[in-house]
């Protein structure tokens, strides 16, 4: 049947997007998170990649998640001579996020999400009005 299929659809990109939403949130959550001790490295965002796979049961393809991984880059320093993991000169490592991305990737996971949410609510309709139509 094809509303099961669009439901089927529809609910493995809101889990692919809620995935996507606990990265962003971790990532917030570490952004002030230093080493600690003097040469430590800092937490390193991690970053989320998508793959569309064939779905052999659903005969579509749907959105999956293809690894969770980290950023490469290096890590900002600031300067702050009292913090413990300071190196000799008082600088600081600091984690390689960025809340302007983090907040970006964030809304676009929160539209991504209810535009899933959206097909998943019109189909359900959609098989409800198809039921009461047999009645």
């Amino acid at each position: 049947m094809d509303l099961d299929r669009a439901l089927n659809i529809s609910a493995a990109g809101m889990a692919a997007q809620s995935a996507r939403l606990r990265v962003v949130a971790e990532n917030i959550a570490n952004r002030d998170s230093t080493g600690q001790s003097p040469g430590a490295d800092p937490y390193r965002r991690k970053t989320i990649t998508f793959e569309n796979r064939m779905d052999r049961a659903l005969g579509a393809r749907t959105l999956n998640i293809a690894r969770i991984g980290t950023a490469a880059g290096e890590f900002p320093e600031r300067f702050d001579p009292g913090h413990p993991a300071a190196n000799a000169t008082g600088y600081v490592r600091t984690p390689n996020v960025d809340s302007l991305i983090e907040n970006m990737d964030m809304r676009e996971a929160q539209r991504s999400y209810s535009a899933n949410l959206s097909v998943l609510e019109t189909t359900r309709g959609m098989l409800s009005r198809a039921i009461e139509a047999l009645r």
